[in-house]
């Protein structure tokens, strides 16, 4: 699992950095996703048609994989003997590598070596889809353009292709997505005579209830380098909300921030929400058999309590995402999700999108892939996967089904990570005893600095 913008939470240390290592590059690439705003699909005046170089259906074509998704690569060129593949693995974009863009403008100086397939996070996209200098082709292909039929495009989860949409185009397919959902242990939950909440009201008053009659255990934490993509991004909070492709609001003051921040400070003050991270290095031995609650991605269920926490098989289940009052559907946010890009300069495009669309959306893949995948019928098979619901204590299908389609798209896929700030502005502030409601005018600032560097104009109202 890569963070879903491509930041690489920082949260694979020990144990957890085995565990998140074999996730899908889900996003902490991440996103989106990551969701990308709605402005950024909306068709460019200037929007050229796409034309590939001249083709050759016979020629091998080279795909850069991480290690991750390697097997899957290698099973596809077992199932179909006569592709003509060249593998080579790199890091996928994960913890936030520049090193496929650097390459990318390597190869467009050179005008040779650009990969055919490669994998990566939604970041990416934000380059890969404009040209890195004047007069050069985008690096990739735009996949709407005659190359993936729409109604398999359509076919994916409301949202989870938004950050492959620049300016009305599809760049990439969206491998896997890591919708948040509430996770709980039940056996503690029966114990403890509690009912699962269904609104944000409930699960306030829920960790209030337990820092008096239980202390020392937890409904979440925020101490890890993702936590704002579980937490304010389920609120709505505008942190990274594209209003056109070029403007970045960022407006930490806004009731959807202040309303989570409160809400948080209240749990911290308590000691019900940690500000040491799931993934920190001694959580999960000191900690870990203490978890009631997790506002958490897809994964946590697998990756968290299963893998670093070892939580016993039956414990543990999720619920639907929370909703705020006066809301009848709640919104929810994504930690993960990698995704396939086809280069515009391949001379094998149908050797190409076959393997890319063979990754994302056959069930004899995704069935049994890592994490949830972003094909809705694909999603289906890999429900239905024995091996990805007998740990739970319950069937998880409809709430990782509905919540797939639930993640806002309103924090957007930018050229910069949304982790950064978060790790290095709110996570000190909390340690040294500040509260995150007074920490959110200077995380502000920081995010709003790295927009502009990155060519971004700001918004903060």
């Amino acid at each position: 699992m890569t963070s879903s913008r491509g930041s690489g939470a920082g949260i694979r240390r020990n144990v957890a950095r085995k565990a998140v290592a074999a996730l899908a590059l889900s996003a902490v690439t991440l996103l989106a996703g990551c969701g990308a705003d709605a402005t950024q699909s909306s068709p460019s005046a200037g929007a050229k048609a796409f034309k590939p170089v001249k083709q050759d259906n016979a020629s091998k074509i080279t795909v850069w994989t991480d290690s991750t998704r390697l097997p899957q690569v290698q099973e596809y060129q077992k199932q179909h003997p006569d592709a003509k593949l060249n593998v080579v693995t790199y890091d996928g974009g994960a913890d936030g590598s520049t090193y496929l863009q650097t390459k990318v403008q390597l190869f467009d100086r050179t005008g040779k070596g650009w990969p055919d397939v490669v994998f990566g996070s939604p970041t990416d996209v934000t380059w890969a889809s404009e040209p890195t200098k004047p007069g050069a082709v985008a690096f990739a292909a735009p996949l709407d353009q005659n190359l993936v039929p729409q109604k398999t495009l359509d076919n994916f989860a409301k949202g989870s292709l938004a950050p492959c949409q620049v300016d009305g185009h599809t760049y990439c397919m969206r491998n896997d997505i890591a919708q948040v959902v509430l996770w709980y242990n039940k056996k503690l939950m029966d114990q403890f005579g509690y009912q699962v909440p269904t609104t944000w009201d409930q699960y306030q008053a829920l960790g209030q209830k337990l820092a008096k009659e239980h202390p020392g255990y937890l409904v979440g934490s925020v101490g890890d380098t993702n936590s704002q993509e579980s937490y304010f991004w389920s609120s709505q909070c505008p942190a990274f909300n594209l209003t056109a492709p070029d403007t970045l609001r960022v407006a930490l003051g806004d009731e959807k921030c202040t309303r989570m921040s409160k809400l948080l400070d209240t749990l911290i003050a308590n000691k019900t929400v940690s500000t040491q991270g799931f993934f920190s290095q001694g959580f999960a031995k000191d900690s870990g058999s203490k978890v009631l609650m997790a506002y958490g991605p897809s994964w946590y269920g697998q990756y968290l309590f299963n893998a670093a926490f070892k939580t016993p098989a039956g414990q543990i289940s999720a619920a639907a995402p929370l909703t705020w009052p006066g809301e009848t559907t709640a919104s929810t946010g994504n930690v993960g999700g990698g995704l396939w890009m086809v280069s515009a300069h391949s001379a094998n495009l149908k050797a190409s999108t076959d393997l890319v669309s063979w990754l994302t959306t056959s069930d004899a893949n995704q069935a049994k892939a890592p994490t949830y995948p972003a094909y809705a019928p694909a999603a289906d098979a890999w429900l239905a996967n024995p091996d990805n619901k007998k740990y739970f204590a319950g069937d998880i299908s409809d709430v990782f089904r509905t919540a797939a389609g639930q993640v806002w798209t309103g924090w957007s896929n930018t050229k910069f990570s949304d982790a950064t700030a978060w790790s290095s502005v709110v996570l000190p502030a909390l340690t040294s005893g500040k509260t995150l409601t007074a920490t959110l005018p200077a995380w502000q600032t920081a995010i709003a600095n790295e927009a502009k560097a990155v060519g971004y104009k700001v918004t903060t109202k």
